[in-house]
């Protein structure tokens, strides 16, 4: 060995993926990120994001799946969760004794939930009322286009999709002070500058003819009736989000990043359904995705991570060969898909930049999450991370190590800790963000396909 060779081998280092991607990978790239931006826009909600992973599903040729139906080795099957979690799963050669290789990741993001009696009337302009979901800058949903997606079901059972917004459709807003009023605000925190009570959105200003109390309301309830055809009283059983009205769209003059609402966490959840559907012939193992909810407040409720129906789904699985669910999870791998906070230069002094992801350095891989200590986290092994190393090497993924900024600085969580409270193997992957969580977020198209590659990696060892 030389010197130069000597060096590399103890010296680690971080380089630009554009640096090492072979040149025959930037068309797939391109293609990938191409078809992420679709799926994003297609993809505003948990239900759209659940829909539209129906839909690619059974283009490739996934069949829901029954409790009890026999399966063997290639079948393709998924199992829809009330509509806002999906699970699927790939039928591996080996029995589910040795285990699954899965990725789970979730498909809600922060935003605007309508409250139970939202609609009101105050100045003469009609206004929603709001509570927000996850955890958001609130200053930062003020003075930007949103939109409405979600359903109303009725007291006999229809269900009505209602979008708002889309397209060419009229948006609606959150006002603010303008500078000349705002000496008092600009005296709080950003953090008190916009109380939750005041992301109610502007929603009609046009009365109704005649005369009355709350005619601009009852106008607006009015338009509501004549298209959709529910009343206010029927907000009461209504999941209705407002959602930043931006298209995903190419950042920076090169072309080289991805700019859209909620790629935490659907830039890996998409990643972890195209590598499943992508899947080639018959894995080794059984390869299971899961598209959760809930993650953004804690992963509880029937459709969240800790949800029962995830274990049932697997138990169902495993009952067909004669397997205790035990057995299969102890034996499982699960890549934890969510993202990671990218080094921003403009905030240097909360990122550690020897422990930081970097954008275009590939997926970030953090052995723990959590806050202050590693509260909170579920901390993989270092076989764990062993391993997670080795598949993706031997795959060509371009991967990085990262943490949530420095120590003291904050952090937070993921899926993981709840696989692993199931006994299974979990390390936290996924694509380095700037801006997470605000309503646009950036990501570098480079660590969008590597994350895609790395998901395969995992489905596949």
């Amino acid at each position: 060995m030389d010197e130069k060779e000597w060096r590399v081998k103890l010296l680690s280092g971080k380089r630009n993926g554009y640096d090492v991607l072979p040149a025959g990978e930037r068309a797939p790239m391109h293609d990938y990120c191409e078809a992420y931006k679709a799926f994003m826009n297609k993809a505003k909600t948990e239900r759209e994001c659940a829909r539209e992973g129906v839909r690619l599903a059974e283009e490739r040729g996934f069949k829901p799946y029954v409790p009890g139906m026999a399966l063997s080795p290639g079948d393709r099957v998924y199992h829809s969760n009330r509509g806002k979690m999906l699970l699927l799963a790939v039928i591996g050669q080996k029995s589910l004794a040795e285990g699954l290789q899965m990725v789970a990741a979730h498909i809600d993001s922060p935003r605007l939930d309508l409250k139970p009696s939202p609609l009101y009337e105050d100045g003469e302009l009609a206004y929603l009322k709001t509570h927000y979901y996850g955890g958001i800058r609130k200053y930062q949903w003020v003075t930007i286009p949103l939109e409405l997606h979600g359903v109303v079901v009725m007291k006999d059972g229809a269900v009505i999709p209602v979008v708002i917004g889309e397209g060419d459709e009229p948006k609606l807003y959150i006002s603010d002070l303008l500078p000349h009023l705002a000496q008092e605000q600009n005296k709080k925190s950003l953090a008190d500058g916009i109380a939750g009570e005041q992301l109610n959105l502007l929603f009609a200003s046009e009365p109704l003819e005649g005369e009355g109390q709350e005619r601009v309301k009852l106008a607006a309830m009015k338009l509501l009736y004549e298209k959709y055809g529910f009343t206010e009283d029927d907000f009461i059983s209504a999941e209705l989000e407002a959602v930043p009205a931006f298209r995903a769209t190419d950042i920076g003059f090169d072309r080289s990043m991805i700019g859209a609402y909620a790629q935490d966490d659907r830039a890996c959840a998409y990643a972890a359904l195209k590598a499943l559907l992508d899947l080639e012939g018959v894995p080794s193992k059984t390869a299971v995705c899961v598209l959760a909810d809930k993650e953004e407040i804690g992963s509880t409720g029937v459709t969240g991570m800790m949800t029962k129906d995830f274990d049932k789904f697997l138990e169902d699985l495993c009952e067909t060969e004669g397997v205790s669910l035990r057995s299969c999870l102890e034996k499982s791998f699960c890549l934890s898909a969510d993202v990671s906070m990218a080094f921003d230069p403009n905030f240097p002094d909360v990122y550690d930049r020897r422990n930081s992801a970097y954008l275009n350095y590939g997926v970030g891989l953090a052995k723990y999450t959590g806050s202050r200590g590693k509260g909170g986290a579920s901390d993989a092994s270092a076989e764990t991370v062993a391993y997670v190393r080795r598949i993706f090497d031997e795959n060509g993924v371009l991967w990085q190590m990262c943490e949530l900024g420095k120590v003291d600085a904050g952090g937070g969580g993921t899926v993981a800790c709840y696989m692993a409270d199931r006994n299974i193997d979990t390390l936290d992957a996924g694509v380095p963000l700037l801006s997470m969580h605000a309503p646009f977020e950036v990501s570098a198209k480079l660590d969008c396909y590597m994350t895609y590659k790395a998901m395969r990696a995992v489905y596949q060892n």
